[in-house]
């Protein structure tokens, strides 16, 4: 098939490239000149594992293309997939000015019939907002289908060529043959295209991340619970995620959620209830718990150094919002820098992928280091608050003769405690009790 994918993001590049791995023709468009010009010297914009290899492949053997010009990327389309930004507005609603912009400079090129597939995360009533858009000035038949996509950062390629499900959203009949012929290479193994109407598809992807993030929410309140009472929240994540009816997944506790899903589509479906005059407490509740949870450690830090942080070195590890990306949005690493930065505290940090990124928005008020050892080198304490593996098992000896004190705030809970007590070290983490 012919598909074309508008937008080069996270998601459209991600899309374009698997696609074209499955034997379409796939032609990426994008406004971003710089980003286009990147892209056609061989450098992918986005850190992804297992995404370079794919694409490589699929631009040398001819599948795989990219252009800035509209026209010359949807000519002859079968399938037009739309992965535009959404930012969420100060009221948290989606905001749907790049796609709308698309919709409409589509209306007035579509030459031929073709599917247009809204593949970023939109509000429940989007695709009759686009598809309106379109037949404004449209003169040839065209329909438009919400195909949210569950993509994972870090394992994304893998989820888009092994996809749990297909969620299809569409009434036309036409277009549901197009979606079950792109997506026959994809469920071979024989999981699920779901077809739904477009409102029921849209809010699916709503409804899975904001369940998945109050699944979080709820084990970090647990953890909180845990500290009170002193049982062992690690426990009692073993404990309830081998019932089957609960799941072992997102059950973690740590320092809150970020990334550029879970906030986001959290505060969306908050603003749709809203718009509908229904009050979604559960909600509220999940956003309000996260929002203190980020900062979860710092009363810690402020304790153990009797609230004096002037001129104290505070090494940190991890700055991406979760392992296996590059992806700082919402990252909770960066608000308590911020917040450290803020008490007079000199930083430290280290993060395999995401520095540069930290780089272009704090610029110096930090030092960049290239190892993790190297951020350790005479501070006064290690925060970590990114569970790549690499920080699973260091070396603890050569870090308590890096570090003037041989104390760690763990926002990812990932030493056993009788590890920390043999070797000496005062270790604060989430739902468990203080080593010291």
């Amino acid at each position: 098939m012919k598909i074309a994918v508008v937008g080069t993001g996270y998601v459209g590049l991600v899309t374009g490239t698997c696609f074209a791995e499955t034997g379409n023709q796939v032609i990426c468009v994008d406004i971003d000149v710089k980003k286009i010009d990147r892209m056609l010297n061989g450098e992918i914009p986005i850190y992804e594992p297992g995404l370079d290899v794919l694409f490589h492949r699929n631009v040398e053997e001819g599948r795989l293309k990219f252009t800035t010009n509209l026209a010359e990327g949807i000519k002859d389309a079968e399938v037009i997939f739309l992965a535009l930004p959404t930012p969420p507005g100060e009221d948290g609603s989606a905001d749907l000015k790049y796609i709308l912009k698309v919709a409409d400079d589509l209306g007035y090129i579509l030459d031929k019939y073709a599917v247009i597939i809204d593949k970023s995360t939109v509000p429940v009533g989007t695709a009759e907002k686009v598809r309106a858009t379109i037949a404004k000035n449209a003169k040839v038949e065209f329909d438009v289908v919400s195909n949210p996509e569950f993509l994972r950062e870090g394992v994304a390629v893998e989820d888009f060529m092994k996809p749990d499900r297909v969620v299809v959203g569409t009434t036309s009949e036409k277009a549901k043959k197009v979606m079950e012929k792109l997506y026959a290479p994809l469920v071979r193994q024989g999981n699920p295209v779901i077809f739904m109407d477009e409102r029921s598809a849209e809010m699916t992807k709503y409804a899975a991340n904001s369940f998945l993030a109050m699944k979080i929410t709820f084990m970090n309140e647990i953890a909180n619970l845990c500290e009170k009472v002193g049982a062992n929240v690690d426990d009692i994540r073993r404990g309830i995620g081998t019932d089957s009816r609960i799941g072992k997944r997102f059950l973690f506790a740590g320092i809150g959620y970020g990334g550029s899903c879970f906030p986001k589509d959290v505060q969306a479906l908050a603003k749709t209830s809203a718009d509908f005059d229904y009050d979604f407490r559960i909600l509220k509740s999940v956003m309000e718990v996260n929002d203190d949870q980020k900062k979860k450690l710092l009363p810690m830090v402020h304790n153990f150094f009797d609230n004096d942080l002037k001129g104290k070195t505070i090494a940190v590890w991890g700055l991406a919002f979760k392992p296996y990306t590059d992806d700082i949005r919402e990252a909770p690493a960066l608000e308590n820098i911020e917040a450290l930065l803020a008490a007079g505290a000199n930083i430290t940090v280290y993060d395999p992928e995401a520095m540069d990124n930290v780089k272009a928005i704090l610029g110096d008020k930090v030092t960049f280091c290239h190892t993790p050892y190297a951020a350790l080198d005479d501070a006064d304490a290690l925060m970590i608050f990114t569970e790549w593996p690499q920080f699973r098992t260091p070396e603890f000896e050569k870090m308590g003769k890096l570090l003037k004190n041989k104390v760690i705030f763990d926002g990812r809970n990932l030493y056993e405690l009788s590890t920390m007590r043999e070797m000496g070290y005062t270790y604060f983490s989430i739902g468990r009790e203080k080593v010291s």
